[in-house]
């Protein structure tokens, strides 16, 4: 009862075509080194993950986690000029949107089967009440309403399930444990290895379900060695661990990941459990599907921010001279947060992972440079305020008001801007 919202599907449930086609795409992208290991801040320090990702997702999307941003590297989408590196890497992107709308369809069935079992044992709960009880009173009739409501019977449950199920990105991982030349052990249930420790996943929209796909080589699976076999696990076999959050007193699990295996961690799982990733001995790849929160991560929000802040400046009629509309505090400081924004959440998040995306595609190279282009104008409506401060007219209570608005933002931007060179 504790993990009933971890479902797992062997891998001669899914089609044989698309696993063909979803292993070769993880081939291809390794074979052209599209797996980058991140730079990643826990706790104010830098760590390079052992793990080599990539986004792959739809266009101007992107993921954060621990301080980093990734950016998709679109799959073919209607309505987007995608040009790939590669007509592999195409074949590859296109795979894995394949692989998406697969668990997309199995995670809403699945939802829907769980929710039709909670229903009817909610249904077989009331006509126990019904027999002891042959009135039924208006209140408890409503109650049992609302119950079925909360377990999804009426139709617009649907339409949630859908939402909470239609992957925007998939992140995917590389790793090969023999490379490494240490690797945590997993400390509560002595589960060995750990490839990724105990953690919640960030950045999703609230009670979306997570759906990964494993691909592990096993034919070149190292032989056994002398070592003591684990308690509960082989050793050389890869398995996803999952464990009630802040709890080691309820058992751990471990599940075995053999070539092919998926699992989609149901509801709220992600919140109320941790999970990890325990090493084998074999290289793996995994998909990892997520319904990322984008309400502050994709290009569209992002534009719409400049263009927020734009609004603040005009240009005179001989179209050099350029002015602000508004020294009002409230405006003054939205501005100059968006320009954070701008700078320190896309701009330097972006290249400082250096060309990396270029090895797909080269997508992201034209929103890029209009977003510097917005970013320059902000430079100079930074200038511009700066220069109204300092003209003697200004009334002082005006200009200390102005300066006291801006003053964090500032500094703030200044200490970002070391920390950044610094890294």
């Amino acid at each position: 009862t504790k993990y009933s919202k971890l479902v797992f599907r062997t891998s001669d449930t899914v089609p044989e075509e698309l696993h063909q086609m979803v292993q070769e795409g993880f081939l291809t992208l390794q074979k052209q080194d599209c797996f980058f290991q991140d730079l990643v801040r826990i706790k104010g320090k830098d760590f390079i993950t052992p793990v080599s990702r990539i986004l792959i997702g739809n266009p101007g999307c992107t993921y954060k986690y621990l301080n980093t941003r990734l950016f998709t590297v679109p799959w073919p989408t209607e309505g987007y000029d995608i040009k790939y590196c590669s007509p592999q890497i195409r074949d590859a992107c296109k795979a894995l949107i394949r692989l998406n709308d697969y668990l997309h369809i199995e995670a809403v069935k699945t939802l829907q089967g769980q929710n039709l079992v909670e229903a009817k044992e909610i249904e077989g709960t009331t006509e126990i009440d019904r027999e002891q009880t042959s009135a039924t009173s208006l209140t408890e009739k409503e109650s049992l309403s609302k119950a079925q409501s909360s377990c999804g019977v009426p139709d617009n449950d649907y339409v949630s399930l859908k939402n909470r199920t239609s992957y925007n990105v998939t992140l995917l991982n590389y790793m090969d444990p023999l490379q490494m030349l240490y690797l945590k052990q997993e400390p509560y249930f002595g589960m060995g290895n750990m490839a990724v420790s105990w953690h919640h996943d960030e950045n999703l929209v609230e009670r979306s379900t997570i759906a990964v796909y494993s691909y592990s080589s096993e034919d070149s699976v190292v032989e056994q060695s002398n070592e003591q076999k684990l308690k509960g696990r082989d050793p050389a076999v890869w398995h996803i661990g999952l464990k009630v959050a802040w709890d080691i007193e309820t058992p751990g699990l471990a599940m075995p990941l053999h070539q092919g295996d998926f699992y989609l961690m149901l509801d709220d799982l992600n919140m109320t459990h941790q999970h990890c990733v325990l090493a084998g001995f074999s290289p793996r790849f995994s998909s990892t599907h997520r319904v990322a929160d984008c309400s502050r991560g994709t290009l569209e929000y992002i534009f719409g921010r400049c263009e927020l802040a734009l609004q603040n400046l005009q240009t005179g009629s001989d179209s050099m001279t350029l002015s602000l509309k508004s020294l009002e505090t409230a405006v003054v400081k939205q501005v100059e947060e968006i320009h954070n924004e701008v700078e320190f959440e896309w701009l330097r998040q972006f290249w400082f992972q250096g060309k990396r995306y270029l090895k797909c595609t080269d997508w992201w190279l034209k929103p890029m440079a209009k977003l510097e282009e917005f970013w320059r104008k902000m430079e100079i409506m930074t200038s511009l305020v700066l220069s109204e401060v300092r003209k003697e007219k200004q009334i002082e209570e005006q200009r200390n008001e102005t300066i006291s608005c801006i003053l964090l933002i500032l500094t703030e931007r200044q200490r970002l801007r070391k920390e950044w060179t610094a890294r």
